[in-house]
C-alpha cells in the first residue's frame, strides 16, 4: 500500500501546505492528495487557498505526485477551464499528476447563485464533464453541445505528454458505479470493502483505489481530540448535509448537534503509532491501493517524525 499525506486546503495558509508537502517528501511520504474548495466548513479551520495555484507551487518545492482531493469540474468552474488547469498540472508534475473529482458540494459551489441540482443531475454534469475533459486533452479543437455544457472552438495547446488520469470519487451506489464506468480510479475517504468490491465488480476491475483519514496529532489522545473537535466539528455532521449545506455558519449550526466522541471516531487522535497503524489495516484490509494521512492542527511535523521515526519503517 503507498502512504501519502493529505493536505488541507480549509485550514492552512499556502505558505504552511508548502512546508508541509516538504515535511511529507523528507518524512517519506510517497504522495500528496489536496482538497480543493472555496470556503472552509467551519471558520474555525479558516483558510481557503487556490487549489491550481497550490498545485503549480507545489511542483516547486516537492517532487511526490499530487491528486486532488478532490475538485468539482461542474458548476463553479466550467469543465474546459478544469482542462486547462488539470493538463498544466500534470505538464508542471512532470505527469506525477491524477485529477480526482467528484459531484461537489453546495459549500463550494453555489457562490454565483444557481440552484444545486439534485444527485442524479449532478451525476449526469460529472459524466459530461468527464467527456469534456478527454475530449480537450485529446488535442485539437473541440466542439462540444451537450445537455450542460457547450464547449465552442476550444484547444488547449500546453499538453502533457499523456493525459492526466481521472480519478472518480463516490460513496453511494450510483456513484461507485458511476466512478467504475468512466473512471481511472476510485476516490473514498470510508474504509469500507463492500464500495471498493462495488467499484471493482462493475468495471473498476484492478484500476487504483485511494482513500484518506484525518488524524490529530497532539501529547495525549485527549488533547488530540480536543483540537479535532475544535477544528472539525463537522466531521460529526451525518448524511447528505455535506453536500447540501451552503456556508459554514450552517455548519457550525448543524455541528451543535456533535458531541467529541462523535468526531474522535473520525479521527486518530494523540501519537499512538498503533493507532495509526490500526487505522491504515482498516483501509488495507478494505481493498485500498493508497491511503492518504492529514493532520489538523499546529502539530504536523510531530505527525511527520512519527511516520518517519516509527509507522513507515513498520509498513515497510
Amino acid at each position: 500500500m503507498k502512504i501519502g499525506y493529505f493536505l488541507s486546503s480549509e485550514e492552512f495558509t499556502p505558505a504552511e501546505l508548502l512546508e508541509q508537502a516538504r515535511g511529507a517528501e523528507r518524512a517519506g511520504f510517497e504522495a500528496l492528495w489536496i482538497s480543493d474548495h472555496y470556503h472552509p466548513w467551519v471558520d474555525a479551520q479558516g483558510q481557503s487557498p487556490f487549489v491550481w495555484s497550490m498545485i503549480g507551487a507545489l511542483s516547486q518545492v516537492c517532487s511526490l505526485p499530487v491528486t486532488t482531493a478532490v475538485t468539482c469540474p461542474t458548476v463553479r468552474i466550467h469543465p474546459a477551464v478544469i482542462a486547462q488547469a488539470a493538463a498544466t498540472s500534470a505538464v508542471l508534475h512532470g505527469g506525477r499528476f491524477v485529477l480526482g473529482v467528484g459531484t461537489g458540494e453546495a459549500l463550494n459551489e453555489h457562490i454565483f447563485g444557481d440552484a444545486w441540482p439534485q444527485a442524479d443531475v449532478r451525476l449526469e454534469m460529472l459524466e459530461e464533464a468527464v467527456e469534456v475533459l478527454r475530449a480537450l486533452w485529446g488535442g485539437g479543437f473541440v466542439n462540444h453541445h451537450g445537455k450542460h455544457y457547450t464547449v465552442e472552438q476550444a484547444r488547449i495547446y500546453t499538453l502533457p505528454d499523456a493525459p492526466p488520469p481521472i480519478y472518480v470519487s463516490g460513496f453511494g451506489p450510483k456513484s461507485i458505479d458511476l466512478a467504475a464506468r468512466i473512471g481511472d480510479g476510485y476516490v473514498s475517504t470510508m474504509p469500507d470493502g463492500e464500495m471498493v468490491r462495488r467499484f471493482r465488480e462493475n468495471g473498476g476491475g484492478d484500476k487504483p483505489c485511494q482513500a484518506g483519514f484525518k488524524a490529530a496529532y497532539a501529547d495525549s489522545e485527549d488533547e488530540g481530540m480536543r483540537i479535532a473537535y475544535e477544528r472539525w466539528p463537522n466531521a460529526g455532521v451525518p448524511g447528505e448535509l455535506s453536500q447540501v449545506l451552503p456556508s459554514p455558519r450552517h455548519f457550525e449550526q448543524a455541528a451543535e448537534l456533535v458531541k467529541p466522541e462523535m468526531v474522535r471516531d473520525a479521527f486518530v487522535c494523540g501519537n499512538s503509532v498503533d493507532a495509526h497503524l490500526e487505522m491504515i489495516d482498516k483501509y488495507a484490509k478494505a481493498g485500498f491501493d493508497e491511503v492518504y494521512v492529514a493532520n489538523t492542527g499546529p502539530h504536523y511535523q510531530g505527525l511527520f517524525d512519527l511516520y518517519q521515526r516509527e509507522v513507515l519503517p513498520r509498513l515497510r
